[in-house]
């Protein structure tokens, strides 16, 4: 192996042994408090987590698309809260400015979120604007040197944690569609942001969402995040990564969801014997590795062409579809095998079955990534 082929191959084995030794155990403290303890947090640093995605030369580990997700898939064996914590500073909190960015803008936050001392959230969705994100109302109007924006957002990850936000805003006429939004980097302190206590969700405990108002916010120029009218079409390349994350994401608990079902298979006895001895439950277990083995092979596929440059739009579209839908399927399966017990808080597959539901929602529905399939699918047919 290559130096960096070793190198990966210890972050693996690092990131597989926290995830089982120091991530499940922290599991029911998690559930319980919404909060994820202070040495759980530690250790994401002291693993490099912050900076996954961030190049070398501003503190972070520079890693390639298929090197994260092998990284992600380990960590997300555990309840997928804890890589919510640190994945929005390495997804799209964070990809803009290491695209778009300003040497300036570079140089004032990566170092600081590679290291965790600083986290960052990505502002796009509106209460009246999810999956036709182009729809936006939130303005943004030049005076001077600066812009003055007004509006809201809402389900923003980690928002009550973040140093730093990347906003979307309109910039051009109120009918200027995608072509009118520009994106701006908002340090939390500005005054008139604020943000909202976190919602209370049926999963992701742990996890924080919440809504951010900005009542004339006023930035300099200097913080707008790439050339003006260009904000939708960087975030929408954003998104096109941080769908394979997802993807890796689901993978990971497909992992942990068929590990529960078996453990529990092998263990429940029924009719005088294992329940794994029955041929139905035999036949959950196999076709859920099946499509864990399918969804693995799609992530690492499609994240090595993405470090390729190709364009993997519709790729990471079916990526982030395939595993997702896989995931639901899987958790539902492995709760069936549990039975009643899989109803009752008792066992980790009640929690794990919630928590796998906002897969198919954020980051794309699977409707929409239906959608976005379709469309690149007639648009290479020359349609």
């Amino acid at each position: 192996m290559s130096e960096r082929e070793e190198t990966l191959a210890l972050l693996v084995e690092a990131c597989r042994r926290f995830a089982r030794e120091v991530l499940i155990p922290a599991e029911p403290v998690v559930e319980e408090t919404g909060q994820i303890p202070d040495h759980v947090v530690q250790g994401l640093r002291d693993l490099g987590l912050f900076g996954m995605t961030i190049p070398e030369a501003y503190g972070g580990l520079g890693l390639s698309v298929y090197e994260e997700v092998r990284l992600v898939q380990e960590i997300c064996y555990a309840q997928p809260a804890f890589r919510s914590y640190f994945g929005t500073t390495n997804g799209v909190g964070t990809l803009g400015i290491i695209h778009f960015g300003t040497e300036a803008q570079k140089q004032r936050y990566l170092p600081r979120l590679a290291t965790g001392e600083m986290m960052a959230s990505f502002a796009l969705t509106e209460p009246d604007a999810g999956s036709d994100a182009a729809s936006l109302i939130t303005r943004a109007v030049q005076q001077g040197d600066h812009y003055v924006i007004n509006g809201s957002k809402r389900f923003i990850t980690n928002a009550v944690h973040a140093g730093v936000f990347t906003v979307f805003a309109r910039t051009g006429g109120k009918d200027s569609g995608a072509s009118g939004i520009s994106a701006f980097l908002v340090d939390r302190d500005t005054p008139g942001l604020s943000v909202a206590p976190p919602y209370e969700k049926m999963g992701f405990a742990g996890s924080h969402e919440s809504d951010v108002m900005f009542d004339d916010v006023k930035v300099p120029a200097s913080a707008m995040l790439g050339a003006q009218g260009t904000g939708f079409k960087n975030a929408m390349r954003s998104l096109d990564h941080a769908r394979i994350h997802m993807a890796a994401v689901a993978t990971g608990l497909c992992h942990r969801l068929i590990d529960e079902g078996l453990r529990y298979a092998m263990e429940r006895k029924q009719f005088g014997q294992s329940i794994s001895k029955f041929q139905f439950i035999q036949g959950m277990l196999a076709e859920s590795q099946a499509e864990a083995y399918a969804a693995r092979a799609m992530v690492e596929r499609a994240a090595h062409d993405m470090d390729t440059g190709k364009k993997i739009t519709k790729e990471a579209a079916c990526c982030k579809y395939f595993a997702t839908e896989a995931a639901s399927r899987i958790a539902d399966r492995m709760l069936q095998i549990h039975g009643g017990n899989g109803y009752i808080k008792a066992y980790p597959i009640e929690r794990l079955y919630r928590d796998v539901r906002l897969l198919r929602i954020y980051e794309g529905t699977s409707q929409i990534l239906q959608l976005v399939t379709a469309r690149e699918m007639l648009r290479e047919a020359g349609a």
